[in-house]
């Protein structure tokens, strides 16, 4: 590992773009930041070789971009695609993103917006269910929205106009593009070309994801200990908590390894939160979380105060006991089904189409039991909750105690909290640590009030 070979003096800055390529997969010269790419062409060389080894990740890295080319063990509906104002991209803002990337692959050094959205009505009018009408104000606010992600990433920049204009107004606003073509060519390398898959599955990490050194030189068993070991350093860095109940038999034994976390430790700059339960990477600096917790926002506000009612109530010794269930299994491969549910069957994709490759992998079934949050009574707390000190909440929120608390448990359940099954959600271990929640209210600008853990107000979980 190139890391240990790092003088301690320059450690730091080896660590921090570590967590930059690791946080943000494309770094190009204006994104995350202008300091980022040059950081990163520093550390190209022991980076490219210490995220092969540890995660099975790729990097490349030229003179304008880095790229790091994940593997994916599992889907993951906890990280979409937001606007600038952080609204979750739909459906149809996904499509615009996608048709707006093969438009720009087509065209020269510069595009107006309007040029643009005429190749992507062209293109949506071909799929069933998309289309793009520039005469529909949320439609042209959708596109706006795509646009908009890819300009923030630098694979076009602004020469002239305006895009809220257009959107406003197409026939009295335009805006003018500059595409930077290493950008557009970055951004989207498939492990696969997409027309020969039948399932999600085949872009998943399978057997294929070895190298070629490890098939021909390693054993069998050589190299699935290596894949294994790599699987849960992955887990480490990609899923807030690494719940042993969610592992089979040789995770739990990599796991268990204290060169595991160590060498994430190591490259990161992460301190590991070690619990019978299971493990959990510490982000004091918030530069690689992508959510901080606790946090700003009427949500966060409530999920902590949530997170802090739910604890009580489970570790309390003078509360009956609840009921308990185990992890819910299965919800990944919910999601590939909803997934595969798009996918064409028929023309270009069924024709060339073949079996994926890769098969579904169950965790081992666990014993672990956690304790049982009724539905009725978290609707309960939060409008309790509210109640005491919805006047420090956001107005819309005020008004809806109910959606509210669905946003909290949402939140919650992303940082593995909780989890939800049939009638409440399971209180996960992690959550203890948001047990005692001090609230402090700043009468002064109720409007950015801030709920605070005494105890962990400065600490992140990876997310």
């Amino acid at each position: 590992m190139k890391a240990r070979e790092i003088s301690p003096l320059a450690l730091d800055s080896y660590q921090r773009a570590a967590r930059v390529i690791l946080s943000n997969h494309l770094v190009t010269q204006t994104y995350p930041d202008r300091i980022a790419l040059p950081l990163l062409r520093r550390w190209a060389t022991e980076l490219r070789e210490d995220l092969m080894t540890l995660f099975g990740y790729r990097l490349e890295v030229t003179e304008t971009t880095a790229r790091l080319f994940t593997v994916s063990d599992r889907l993951d509906a906890g990280t979409p695609a937001k606007t600038a104002t952080d609204r979750t991209f739909d459906r149809y803002r996904y499509a615009y993103l996608a048709l707006a990337l093969a438009a720009l692959g087509r065209a020269g050094n510069q595009i107006t917006l309007s040029e643009l959205a005429d190749h992507v009505a062209a293109d949506a009018a071909q799929v069933d269910g998309v289309d793009l009408s520039t005469e529909r104000a949320s439609d042209r606010d959708a596109f706006v929205d795509a646009v908009g992600w890819l300009a923030a990433r630098g694979a076009i920049a602004l020469a002239d106009g305006d895009a809220g204009g257009w959107a406003a107004n197409p026939d009295a606003g335009e805006a003018l593009y500059d595409i930077d073509r290493s950008v557009v060519i970055a951004l989207f390398r498939p492990p696969r070309a997409l027309q020969h898959l039948r399932s999600i599955r085949g872009l998943l990490a399978g057997a294929d994801s070895m190298t070629d050194d490890e098939t021909e030189f390693g054993t069998s068993r050589t190299v699935d200990v290596k894949e294994t070991a790599r699987r849960v350093r992955r887990a480490l860095v990609e899923r807030p908590v690494v719940y042993a109940a969610d592992l089979d038999d040789q995770e739990l034994v990599q796991l268990a390894l204290p060169r595991t976390a160590a060498d994430v430790e190591l490259l990161t700059g992460l301190v590991a939160e070690r619990r019978e339960e299971g493990v959990a990477m510490i982000d004091s600096s918030g530069r690689l979380s992508d959510v901080r917790f606790p946090g700003t926002g009427t949500v966060a506000q409530v999920a902590l105060l949530l997170a802090g009612e739910i604890a009580d109530r489970v570790l309390d010794p003078d509360t009956p006991e609840t009921a308990r269930m185990p992890l819910p299994r299965g919800r990944s491969e919910d999601l590939v089904e909803q997934v595969d549910s798009a996918i064409p069957q028929s023309g270009i994709f069924d024709s060339l189409a073949g079996h994926d490759g890769v098969e579904p992998v169950e965790p081992a079934p666990a014993d672990r039991l956690f304790p049982v949050v009724e539905d009725q009574w978290i609707t309960d707390t939060v409008r309790t909750l509210t109640d005491r000190f919805g006047r420090t909440f956001a107005a819309g929120w005020q008004a809806d105690p109910d959606g509210l608390g669905r946003a909290a448990l949402a939140l919650l359940e992303r940082l593995r909290l909780t989890a939800a099954v049939p009638g409440g959600v399971l209180a996960l271990p992690a959550l203890a640590r948001y047990r005692g929640v001090v609230v402090t209210i700043r009468d002064r600008t109720p409007e950015i009030d801030l709920f605070q853990s005494s105890a962990n107000d400065s600490e992140d979980i990876t997310a």
